[in-house]
């Protein structure tokens, strides 16, 4: 496996991750059943996404991304900072969509890191990069309405 491709899988894995985290944060700030479920059904296909990602490179004999305790409070700390005097649904939204636009620009960074791999493209590594970009603009959609 290239060094570009596991660096592509490191980020999903990393992305994946914090979304799931945050996620999990949110869940006991969730009023609303119907947001509560949407938010369910995407940390599944986030952790789905992740687990293809750490499989890949454990395939490779590639070093997953070690779980950050520091990155992982301090996400935490910012959810709860930021929902401490307001736990409306359509604030929720509004952080899962800023969550998810993070995301997005995170995985264009690395991506625009790979132009060899990009050109020749065919890369797995690629396909699930797009495959969660693609899935997180959906979010984005979806959770527009909650706003």
């Amino acid at each position: 496996m290239k060094p570009e491709e596991i660096n592509i899988y490191r980020e999903i894995q990393k992305n994946t991750e914090m979304a799931v985290k945050a996620i999990e944060t949110l869940g006991d700030k969730v009023y609303d059943e119907e947001f509560g479920r949407q938010i369910s059904r995407q940390s599944l296909k986030y952790a789905d996404i992740r687990n293809k990602a750490v499989n890949r490179l454990l395939e490779a004999k590639a070093e997953p991304v070690h779980p950050n305790h520091l990155s992982d409070m301090m996400l935490k700390g910012s959810i709860h900072a930021n929902t401490l005097l307001n736990t409306s649904t359509g604030h929720l939204a509004e952080l899962m969509i800023q969550g998810s636009n993070r995301g997005i620009t995170e995985m264009y960074k690395v991506l625009n890191h790979s132009p060899q791999l990009q050109k020749n493209g065919g890369s797995h590594a690629l396909e699930l990069a797009k495959e969660l970009m693609d899935f997180e603009e959906k979010c984005i959609g979806v959770l527009k309405k909650y706003l």
